[in-house]
């Protein structure tokens, strides 16, 4: 009862017509979003059975990034079928072993029959499964604009690796947020963009043939650590010893330079002391680079990030092999933002993409639809295969598993043909929340599909789906409603493992904390409650 409660909250945000939630937390932010596993994060969930559904949002936004609302209404109503049948005094192991086999069939029908290769649709069809990512979020007015900035983003860090696998890796585009504008003002840079500025406006806003240095401690004058008390018999030895802390940071200052860098990232404070070594040297200082920014920048250009200038020796060094080099490192105005952008970084590619919007909750709600669209390219691209999306896919798994299930003399055919219902619960969703008449749609749905499985003459109609804003049936694979096929396929099976682990638990025992007596209670209180 609670998982189901927990799909209902989010049953009404799914698909391309999906309503938004607001999520207003106890200190009175507030949230708006279309997001299945936001939503889910933010409630405060106590129910056991329950947080099982909401980890497993968590788990398909981690794994694939998007189909989190729908692998929680379809886990909810494997729940939902598997209790009748309890009820009908089938035994909760054999709905099991049914669930199971009903999944693996289900993810063979999919590579086997419904998946569709990119290298046929050709390089649109990343655009198209973008597009569709976006279809149910707020920037889905615009998809057109941000489908394309998303897939020149993914392409631009698209790499193979040493196995001659594709991979993507989506945490190389650094994705910014500026207020004000409309969301079509907002651009994609190539390079990585950071959200600082060089620390003295004496310093060059630009420098081509950049060698990187990435510091993770503080460029300011030496202090003693906290304890180190200095007891000075002559005053006159005050002076030398206040000139010697200056000294050593002049002397990394000058380690540094030595090897040639000319731009140095500090995630710590420089001081104007210091400054002042790096504006006569020509150099470009920045302070203050979030943590995060630096281990990317770190990676994209081959710097080493130093928490010390210490070596195995206990001497303090710079080596020029420590620097990363990137092709150039510029200070530019975007927006009304001035940002820091490094250009051609050597060993990896990056992108930026820098968001406008209205406001805050505008700006947060790109962010995540754009991570979503990010990561469905992703695995177009790792994978290289998509399905037809609008409900099409469960509707043939619908019609499949159902004709399985008859085949099979085991108890195991009665869960097989619940699951077979279950997953009839996305087309159902998707029109009731179109305001379309979900019973008529289905029908004609599953009755397209249900003749492509059975008559080879009509064998296209298995690209069928629901076209919600105009209320009728659509090829799919020729509108471009395309989803990657390990989205289902991670989907199914995570729907499934999290339904049968909640059918696995018959009893819940609560165990409550012993209550102690209250300490510190007077001596009177005691004997009038009978204590002594």
């Amino acid at each position: 009862t609670a998982a189901l409660s927990i799909a209902n909250i989010v049953k009404s945000s799914l698909g391309p017509v999906g309503l938004d939630k607001m999520l207003v937390d106890e200190v009175g932010d507030v949230v708006i979003t279309n997001d299945g596993a936001t939503v889910l994060k933010m409630l405060e969930v106590e129910h056991p059975a329950a947080k099982i559904l909401v980890e497993l949002a968590d788990l398909q936004d981690q794994e694939v990034g998007d189909g989190t609302t729908s692998v929680v209404i379809i886990a909810a109503e494997l729940l939902r079928n598997a209790e009748q049948l309890v009820k009908n005094k089938i035994h909760p192991t054999s709905i099991i072993s049914g669930y199971r086999l009903a999944c693996k069939e289900a993810c063979k029908y999919i590579n086997e029959h419904l998946s569709v290769s990119v290298d046929e649709l050709g390089n649109d069809c990343l655009i198209n499964a973008a597009k569709t990512s976006m279809s149910s979020k707020l920037i889905g007015v615009d998809s057109e604009f941000f489908s394309k900035m998303v897939v020149d983003a993914a392409l631009a860090v698209k790499r193979t690796n040493v196995k001659g696998e594709v991979r993507c890796p989506i945490k190389a585009v650094n994705i910014l947020k500026a207020h004000g504008q409309s969301a079509l003002e907002s651009v994609l840079v190539r390079g990585y963009a950071l959200n600082c500025t060089v620390a003295s406006q004496a310093m060059t806003k630009r420098i081509t043939n950049a060698k990187i240095a990435c510091l993770d401690f503080n460029l300011q004058k030496v202090k003693m650590k906290l304890g180190v008390q200095i007891v000075v018999d002559d005053p006159q030895k005050l002076d030398a010893i206040r000139q010697r802390e200056a000294d050593i940071t002049k002397e990394r200052i000058a380690k540094i330079l030595k090897s040639g860098a000319n731009v140095i990232l500090c995630t710590g404070g420089i001081d104007d002391l210091c400054l002042k070594y790096f504006v006569e040297a020509q150099a470009m200082a920045v302070r203050r680079v979030a943590k995060i920014d630096m281990k990317r920048i770190a990676k994209a250009t081959g710097a080493t990030m130093l928490l010390t200038l210490a070596n195995l020796d206990g001497e303090e060094s710079f080596e020029a092999s420590m620097l990363g080099s990137a092709g150039e490192v510029v200070q530019e105005k975007i927006c009304d933002d001035e940002l820091i952008i490094i250009k051609e970084p050597k060993s990896r590619l990056a992108a930026s993409m820098i968001l406008r919007g209205a406001n805050d909750f505008m700006l947060d709600e790109m962010d995540r639809s754009i991570h979503d669209a990010l990561c469905v390219v992703r695995r177009v691209i790792e994978s290289n295969a998509v399905v037809p999306g609008g409900g099409a896919v469960e509707a043939a798994l619908s019609i499949y598993l159902e004709n399985f299930a008859t085949t099979l003399s085991s108890r195991e055919q009665l869960a097989i043909a619940e699951f077979a219902r279950s997953l009839l619960v996305i087309p159902k969703t998707l029109s009731v929340n179109a305001a379309q008449d979900a019973t008529d749609l289905v029908a004609k749905l599953r009755a397209c599909h249900s003749s492509s499985q059975t008559d080879s003459k009509f064998a296209n109609l298995k690209w069928m789906g629901l076209d919600l804003v105009n209320g009728v049936i659509k090829d799919n694979k020729v509108a471009g409603v395309l989803e990657p096929t390990i989205s289902k396929t991670k989907s199914l099976k995570f729907a499934t493992e999290a339904a049968i682990t909640i059918l696995r638990i018959d009893d819940m025992i609560k165990l409550t904390p012993e209550e102690k007596p209250d300490a510190g209670q007077s001596y009177q209180d005691a004997v009038a409650s009978g204590r002594l």
